[in-house]
């Protein structure tokens, strides 16, 4: 996850696909809670992580990815199609950082910072995959 040599934020939004196929059991509430305590985690878990490692955003910090890729998901049916394009587009959202989520990562401090960029690059990639599966499928 956080430890490939090669995009680790990427490989950690792999790794969130198995748990987002484990959440999507759970009912639309259920998910919805499950998530919001699993973003409050990651904000403690990616603090954490800045004084282990000694750096801010460590890319050894992947909990980011998958709180982003979850919410991403959120009250999506679930496809291939969704799960695709939600990968895709979060990737995208995330590695560009259109405003305002390059200010929320340079303005927020700590764990806040490392995931709400994530979070709010979910809400883009969120509202981009509703657009294309209204508009193009």
């Amino acid at each position: 996850m956080g430890f490939s040599p090669i995009a680790p934020g990427t490989a950690g939004t792999v790794i969130a696909i198995p748990i987002y196929l484990a959440f999507s059991i759970f009912g639309s509430y259920l998910y919805l809670i499950t998530v919001l305590a699993l973003t409050a985690l990651a904000c403690h878990v990616s603090r954490e992580g800045e004084t282990i490692f000694g750096r801010q955003d460590p890319p050894q910090v992947v909990i980011d990815e998958i709180v982003g890729f979850l919410w991403t998901m959120a009250l999506l049916p679930l496809t291939i199609g969704n799960i695709l394009g939600g990968f895709i587009l979060f990737r995208l959202f995330d590695i560009i950082k259109p405003f305002p989520i390059r200010h929320v990562e340079r303005n927020l401090k700590g764990g806040l910072a490392i995931v709400m960029d994530d979070v709010v690059a979910a809400v883009y990639a969120r509202i981009a995959l509703e657009l294309i599966r209204r508009f193009i499928f």
